[in-house]
């Protein structure tokens, strides 16, 4: 036996951490310190960028930064090592055991019945034969199921991909080097004529028209502007969206007059007892929330010919970023939250985003998702709908507008407060009847809002 009381040094290997479902690898943006630098424990020491969000990765322990193993716009993969820390530790006075061999050890080990162990043996067996079936079944990310899809990539050529990512998941940039790959194969071929009986024939989808771009003239004071990683994000997503979703958008234009009645009542108020703002966006939430319980098949997601139902109502919110860019931070469970409450996930998400303080989860999960572009003056406009959902609800600017009122004394005019809404939905899943009574359900919860209602 031999007894430790003298501090040790000890490695530690600073690992990239789980960033939420769906993500499986992330972009090194910058290391806060260097090689030789002492950071505590909690201290955010990388910014790391992942296809949802920025973010700081904090070390769970106190030490000296030995070795950045990751350097800038290197790829990590989650579990992976990015930097090793060395460690200092007391040891107690406990005493350390020595370590005792099998042979010494294995006649105090319970052995199983007999009788168990024919009872197991068939069940495992079966499990061990069946392992190859279950490892088919592989995890594939939202974005890398899109490309499945829109590629036409088959059952047997996706089991060909070798993935390069956690335990052999296929990542984004695998199946594009292998789309890449399959289309340099097939324009190599030779076409040969073949007799295929016509009942065996399967029908496939067409291929879209590829139309090269026309080349961009540059003149003379043109300035050339590279893409930020997140633009091209946000570029990629659009194009996607658009060539995986036929769009439709319906329109609709809601008296808020009770609405800002309320707001303008109660937001002095709210301010001071809680701090913070009360903007319109808890009570645009709280209607489209309502109308999804009206409408479930709104919240939904489509994986090849089925249909998802989705359990749980969470909403994305559009948030535009300092920097021009866009963000949809999510706000989980909502059907679940009060006035009160959401008026609270809204605004502390805004000002995280706004301050690059969101993590992966906080993007994540959405089943349904609001843009409000009446924030920078606009009337309304046709949202790009956010894949995996199937629809987006846009809210324009509120202004005032002589209406007609029908009242127990006849017809008259009035100044009123409106608001034009359009909702765009994926008609694949959505036809226009129920993407129209939803946005009409939206409308009439905002046009009836209850003057008395509390926060």
């Amino acid at each position: 036996m031999e007894k430790f009381k003298n501090k040790t040094m000890a490695e530690y290997k600073l690992l990239l951490p789980s960033m939420g479902e769906g993500v499986m690898e992330a972009t090194i943006i910058s290391w806060m310190f260097n090689e030789g630098d002492f950071v505590k424990e909690d201290d955010s020491v990388v910014e790391i960028a992942t296809d949802k969000v920025d973010s700081d990765v904090p070390t769970p322990v106190s030490g000296k930064i030995v070795k950045i193993l990751k350097q800038k716009d290197d790829v990590a993969k989650i579990g992976e090592a990015i930097a090793i820390l060395e460690t200092e530790g007391d040891s107690s006075d406990q005493e350390v055991p020595e370590a005792k061999t099998y042979e010494e050890v294995k006649d105090q080990i319970p052995q199983p019945e007999p009788e168990v162990i024919s009872t197991l043996e068939q069940p495992l067996k079966t499990v061990f034969e069946n392992s190859a079936t279950q490892n088919s079944e592989m995890y594939l990310s939202p974005l890398v199921k899109n490309i499945v899809q829109q590629e036409n990539i088959s059952e047997s050529e996706l089991k060909s991909i070798k993935g390069s990512g956690l335990e052999g998941r296929i990542t984004k940039e695998d199946i594009l080097d292998f789309v890449k790959n399959r289309s340099t194969q097939s324009d190599n071929k030779p076409v040969a004529a073949q007799n295929v009986p016509s009942q065996t024939a399967q029908p496939v989808s067409a291929p879209a028209a590829q139309t090269p771009a026309a080349p961009i003239q540059v003149a003379d004071g043109d300035e050339i502007i590279q893409m930020d990683r997140i633009r091209k994000i946000i570029a990629e997503s659009m194009v996607r969206s658009k060539h995986t979703s036929p769009h439709v958008t319906s329109f609709i234009e809601t008296d808020v007059t009770n609405v800002v009645k309320w707001r303008t009542k109660n937001k002095d108020s709210y301010q001071k007892r809680e701090g913070e703002k009360l903007t319109f966006m808890p009570i645009f939430i709280r209607a489209v929330v309502k109308a999804i319980q009206d409408f479930p098949m709104i919240n939904v997601s489509v994986d090849g010919d089925k249909i998802i139902k989705k359990k749980n109502i969470n909403i994305g919110m559009a948030t535009a970023l300092p920097d021009g860019n866009l963000i949809v931070p999510v706000i989980k469970n909502a059907d679940q939250l009060s006035l009160s409450g959401l008026t609270k996930a809204i605004n502390d998400l805004a000002y995280r985003a706004r301050n690059k303080k969101l993590t992966p989860a906080d993007t994540q999960g959405a089943t349904y998702t609001i843009s409000n572009v009446g924030t920078f003056g606009n009337l309304m406009g046709t949202p790009i709908i956010p894949q995996p959902q199937v629809a987006i609800l846009a809210v324009g600017a509120i202004v005032k507008k002589p209406a007609v009122i029908e009242t127990e004394f006849g017809d008259v005019i009035a100044i009123r407060q409106k608001m034009f809404m359009s909702h765009s939905y994926d008609h694949r899943v959505v036809d226009g009847s129920l993407g129209g009574m939803f946005l009409k359900h939206v409308n009439d919860y905002l046009e009836n809002w209850d003057l008395n209602t509390e926060i």
